[in-house]
This record gives C-alpha cells, sequence and structure tokens, in this order.
C-alpha cells in the first residue's frame, strides 16, 4: 500500500487559488489574504530515503546521495539559508528575523540510509532537519522483521534507536511524528478502495457501514498518542510536529494533534509558506527521485506565484453520475471503465462530478450518491468514481457538483414543507425558475442543507464545490412566509409587487437577496473545508447576468460579486438555451463583460453546452471544438462542457483533445 499511496502525495491539495487560501484557514482566523503578495517566509522541503534507487523501497522517492548534496549546494549558492524550527517559532514570535529564502528539511518515515548517507552531510554542512518516524516501524525488536506495506523488510532498515538517540543529541535533528500506523491505506468504500488512514472513514463490509464519528476520532486520538509514546519510552523528546502521511489532513486531525501537543504540522499543500500561513498547516515539496537542483528551485519559484496569479488552464468535463450508475454492480463498473478511458482520451485537468442523483432531470435531487442523514442513497458511488478518476486518471481537480437549495427530502423530513414559494406573476413573459427548491430564509431547511454537505465531505477527498444553477432567486421570489417574515426585517415590504414597483426598493431586495444566497453557499463550503482544508469553490451563473446589469433582478445573481467571492465562476455560456441568434456575438459579449473585471478570465469558466435541449439534440463536436478555439483566442483560459454522455460517446474525446491540448498549461506556472 506504501508504494501505491506515496504516487498520490504529488496529487493532492494542489493548484490552490488565491481566493480559497483565504477562505480554507479556519482554524487560524487572524489568517490576512492581503499578505499574499508577501514573498515566501519559509521553503520546507521533504525528503523520504537517500539512497540509490536500485537499493530503495520506494524507488520514485528516492534520492541518491550525491544528488542530494548536489541540492544543498545548489540552495546554498543561490541564496537559500537552512534553518531550524526554533528559528521559525523565534521568528513567528517576533524575537529574531528569518534570513531570507528561508529553508527547512523535513525526511520522511524513519529509513536507515538517512544516517548511512544524509547525516553526515547534515553535520558537514550544519544543517537543521526534522525527522518524521513511523512508530509502528520502529516497534519491533532488532530480531523482529518490520510489515512494510504487507512486506516483511528486516528491523534493520529503518532507524535503530541509538541512532536517533545520537542524532537527537546532535542539535541538528528534530525528532516529529509521522503517526503510529497511519502511513497506510484503509478499506474506504464498498468497492474495495483503500484511501489515506487519516481522513479516510473506514468501511465495514459486514456491516456495510462507515465507522462513526467517535470511532473516528478515537482511532486518530490513540495512533497520534501510541507514536508520541514510543517516542517518549525510547528517550526522545514528545514530539511538537506531526508530518501528515501522504498531506493528507483535516480540522479534526489538526485539533488532535494540537491537542497532544503538536499545534505544527506540515501539509503537501501547493504554495509557498507566508508570515500569514499558520504553523499548523506548513507546506511542504516534495522531492522525487529525477528532480534535479534547477527543476527544485524552478518548483520553488512556481510555488511562490501560486497564491498571486491562478494561471493553471482548466479543461473541464462535467459529469452525471446518473449515466455512470446502474443497479447491475457489473454494469454500474463497465461504465465506469468507460468514462475513465474517456476522461483519459479526452485529456482534461478538471472534472465537475455529480454528487447528487436526479433520475427525472427537473434539476432538483431526489437522492444522492453518498451515505447522509437525510436522502435515499442511490448507490454509494460518489467516494469510488472520485477516488478512481483521482488516482487512474490525469484529472488534478475533482469538483463535487451539487444543489444549494435544489432538495426534494422526503415528505416526512419536516424540511421538506419550507419549499422556496413563487409569486403569482400576471406577465406571461415572466420568468419561472422551475426547480423545487427549499427556502434559503427557513433555518430548519438551512439546518437540513448544512448536514448534507457535512456527511458528503466525509465521503472522499474531493478538490471543490460546484454549486448547482439553483443558486438563484427570481424577481417573484421568494413569497413564502419565512421570507417575507425576512423582507421585513430587512426594512422592505412583505408585499412583493410593491417592491418590484419601486426601483430603488427593487435593488435593495435583490443585492440582499443576492448576498443571502451567497453567503450559505460559502458558509456551505466552510463546513466542508473542515474535512477537506484545500476545498476550491465554483458556481454556475445564468449567462444574462452576465450579459445585461438589469439581469441581477430577474436571478439574484451578479458577476461581480461572483467573482469576488467564490474561486471560480462557471458562466453557463448556452447560447441554444438563451436562444442566441448570433452565438459568436453572444459569447464576444460575456468575454467582454469578464475582461472588464481585473480577475475576470483568471476566475471565470466558460461551461458551454453538449446538448441542445430545446431539440434534445446533441451539439456536434466540430461545432464545440471550433467554439472553445475561438474562445482561447479570445484570451480565454478556463473552458468546460456539460453533459458528457459517455454512452452515446458524446462528444468525441479525441477531437476535444486536440483543441484543449492547444491550451497549453506548460507554459503556464
Amino acid at each position: 500500500m506504501t508504494r501505491f499511496f506515496s504516487l498520490l502525495s504529488m496529487i493532492l491539495c494542489m493548484l490552490i487559488a488565491p481566493t480559497s487560501y483565504a477562505k480554507s484557514i479556519t482554524f487560524n482566523k487572524s489568517t490576512n489574504p492581503v499578505a499574499a503578495h508577501l514573498p515566501a517566509e519559509l521553503t520546507v522541503i521533504g525528503y523520504h530515503e537517500i539512497v540509490a534507487s536500485k537499493q530503495a523501497l520506494i524507488a520514485d522517492y528516492a534520492v541518491a546521495p550525491q544528488q542530494f548534496e548536489q541540492q544543498l549546494l545548489w540552495l546554498k549558492s543561490h541564496g537559500f539559508h537552512f534553518v531550524s524550527m526554533d528559528e521559525v517559532l523565534a521568528a513567528r514570535a517576533g524575537k529574531q528575523a528569518l534570513p531570507a529564502k528561508a529553508v527547512l528539511l523535513s525526511f520522511d518515515d524513519g529509513y536507515e540510509s538517512f544516517y548511512q548517507h544524509a547525516y553526515p552531510l547534515i553535520k558537514k554542512y550544519n544543517i537543521p532537519v526534522v525527522l518524521a518516524l513511523v512508530g509502528n516501524w520502529l516497534a519491533p525488536d532488532d530480531t523482529q522483521p518490520v510489515d512494510f506495506d504487507g512486506q516483511h523488510i528486516d528491523r534493520s532498515t529503518m532507524f535503530s534507536w541509538t541512532q536517533l538517540q545520537e542524532m537527537n543529541d546532535s542539535g541538528l535533528v528534530e525528532i516529529a511524528s509521522h503517526t503510529f500506523d497511519l502511513h497506510d491505506g484503509i478499506l474506504a468504500n464498498p468497492q474495495g478502495n483503500m484511501q489515506p488512514a487519516v481522513t479516510a472513514r473506514l468501511y465495514d463490509p459486514g456491516s456495510q457501514s462507515y465507522e462513526s464519528d467517535l470511532a473516528y476520532h478515537t482511532r486518530l486520538y490513540n495512533d497520534f498518542k501510541a507514536n508520541n509514546d514510543l517516542l517518549i519510552k525510547h528517550g526522545l523528546k514528545k514530539p511538537r510536529i506531526m508530518v501528515w502521511p501522504y498531506g493528507r489532513y483535516n480540522n479534526e486531525a489538526l485539533d488532535i494533534a494540537n491537542q497532544l501537543g503538536m499545534p505544527i504540522t506540515f501539509t503537501l499543500d501547493d504554495g509557498p509558506n507566508l508570515p500569514s500561513t499558520p504553523l499548523s498547516v506548513l507546506r511542504r515539496i516534495l522531492v522525487d527521485s529525477s528532480m534535479t537542483p534547477s527543476d527544485l528551485g524552478q518548483e520553488i519559484s512556481i510555488r511562490e506565484q501560486l497564491l498571486t496569479d491562478n494561471n493553471r488552464a482548466q479543461k473541464i468535463m462535467h459529469v452525471d453520475l446518473d449515466y455512470i450508475y446502474d443497479p447491475d454492480p457489473a454494469q454500474q463498473e463497465r461504465n465506469l471503465g468507460h468514462l475513465l478511458d474517456r476522461i483519459a482520451a479526452m485529456h482534461v485537468n478538471t472534472v465537475y462530478l455529480q454528487a447528487f442523483s436526479d433520475p427525472d432531470a427537473n434539476g432538483s435531487a431526489d437522492m444522492v450518491y453518498f451515505p447522509n442523514r437525510h436522502l435515499p442513497m442511490r448507490a454509494d458511488l460518489f467516494n469510488r468514481v472520485a477516488w478512481q478518476i483521482r488516482t487512474r486518471t490525469q484529472v488534478k481537480r475533482v469538483y463535487a457538483w451539487m444543489p444549494l437549495l435544489a432538495w426534494e427530502l422526503p415528505d416526512n423530513d419536516p424540511a421538506s414543507k419550507d419549499v422556496m414559494m413563487a409569486e403569482q406573476a400576471n406577465d406571461s413573459q415572466h420568468l419561472n425558475m422551475g426547480y423545487h427548491r427549499l427556502s434559503p430564509f427557513s433555518p430548519l431547511a438551512r439546518q437540513t442543507i448544512t448536514e448534507i454537505y457535512q456527511d458528503l465531505a466525509k465521503s472522499v477527498p474531493f478538490d471543490g464545490i460546484l454549486f448547482h444553477d439553483d443558486v438563484t432567486m427570481s424577481d417573484y421570489e421568494d413569497a413564502s412566509p419565512k421570507a417575507k417574515a425576512q423582507y421585513t426585517a430587512w426594512g422592505l415590504p412583505s408585499d412583493l409587487n410593491a417592491i418590484r414597483s419601486n426601483d430603488q426598493l427593487l435593488q435593495k431586495w435583490t443585492a440582499l437577496k443576492t448576498q443571502t444566497l451567497d453567503d450559505f453557499a460559502l458558509s456551505l463550503a466552510a463546513e466542508v473545508r473542515k474535512q477537506q482544508p484545500c476545498l476550491l469553490t465554483a458556481r454556475n451563473l445564468y449567462a444574462q447576468v452576465a450579459l445585461k446589469a438589469y439581469a441581477e433582478n430577474w436571478y439574484a445573481q451578479s458577476l461581480e460579486n461572483s467573482l469576488r467571492d467564490y474561486d471560480f465562476t462557471a458562466i453557463m455560456a448556452m447560447p441554444y438555451m438563451e436562444q442566441a441568434k448570433d452565438p459568436d456575438a453572444f459569447y464576444a459579449s460575456i468575454v467582454k463583460r469578464v475582461k472588464s473585471y481585473p480577475e475576470g478570465l483568471k476566475k471565470t469558466v466558460f461551461e458551454l453546452q453538449a446538448t441542445d435541449w430545446r431539440t434534445n439534440t446533441p451539439v456536434s463536436t466540430e461545432e464545440l471544438a471550433n467554439t472553445i478555439s475561438k474562445l482561447y483566442l479570445q484570451g480565454v483560459r478556463h473552458v468546460g462542457y456539460y453533459p458528457d454522455d459517455p454512452i452515446k460517446d458524446h462528444p468525441d474525446p479525441l477531437m476535444l483533445r486536440r483543441v484543449f491540448d492547444s491550451k497549453s498549461s506548460a507554459a503556464l506556472p
């Protein structure tokens, strides 16, 4: 399992956008997002084995001794200064300044090869380092083998306690925890996927259930404590640093580590460590066997740009799990395999993945694809598909596509009655949103939706939330009693017609409804970040909002607010749906409006339609490819399409790959 999961470490929490970073640190409210323009305070570099690859346990992450020394010398010659954690803490306390280009080195797992090949160089160049130890690999005595990913290896492959004591006493080596026995994968779904033990919920095939919140908390607490106790038993200091296996962590794991005296943790999150970066989530660059000194320098440089320029082009496939679901598990697996083949062939790097089920295609969720407290689970499928996409394809980001309000709860759920109501319109041209939605002004409905999102967050690692196009209210909504009570509290009439008849009141009402919807969506993202700290946010936006200023009144959506509040705004640039007479002019108008905002193109996804729903016919792949090419020529960075139809193999993946590949990510940080 170690070999398998070591390959995951380079794809975890990748590509964090500026907005996401500022919002994701929910456990440290003093974080200042304005500090994102400051230079990096500290670069943390993570290593595993320092040994020739042919002698390594995990060759992909083994760095030869000569290669390691070359990297040290390159860092020194390019003005980097090696520092200890004590120096970092002193700088944070205002006692002394860190040198420019400060670097802290860390080494994971506890391989004896470090003592033989790296420690002499550490002493030679007087470099402080952090050693993160897995207790279960050190606990056996000298005559017992070590169970390393199901492989029995000699105990001498790992540090001896005498070596650890010597290094600890040197003043150059700080001992950290790498968990006692969580550097492993555990069974995490009915289909048999093994996922990182710190964040996955253990699945029990016998009871067909996942471990409870209490059992999960207890498992982590007991493991972290066991590792600390083992280190103390052998005469080492109680660690103050936790290094997360595979970079995976969540707020609960952070809280437990802090409770046990480890307020500092190292992650594999992307980006630099700024003065505002909490010590509880210091980011690391992970060195692999192929990394040259110049590669390392380039990676440091790229990390420093990530929080100031979200330049990675997103190429997005929007996937309905309803296409993949089948009551026959064997057919469902074949459907999944075909989807994975399409994703690989198209070479997209982002997937918007449906986490809910809408079998009657009315836009509202009848069921979901993950265990939860409120809705029927059609199948425990989101976990499986999201994990397979992340580990079996080139995709870097998987978003959970979720409704905000469009939930068709069972009739026996008390919140099911708190629905959004539309006032009867006299004008037949009045915009009818259509969806069955719960009212955002009902505390009970909001709590129910929050609990659905909390349950999703526990299901599997994912990278973002795409809020469905139901984050909207028309100018005739919401007319429910709870909504009208809120309007009165806002100083508005409870009579919606009176509001619409006064332009000043209408603008105030629209702005407050828009903010209510966005605030609720972002509060849900904050809940999810307790389990998925690197979470990005995206939301669907109707094209008319980007085309006509007055359309904000029709939809309670604002392009300006959306660009400010979400990491990405996915404009539904769908001319057939909008009955645009000139599609090229339609797209150009949206591009022009988006460009009018300083960060507009960096934060906007142009989501195209692959089906003309008015005629129920596919939009040809040639037309989609041609549209994408034209958007790229106008400077658009992020493009996706909906829906992907794996049953009919539409659109053609090879044709779209050619146009997607024309927007090279290699030239972007």
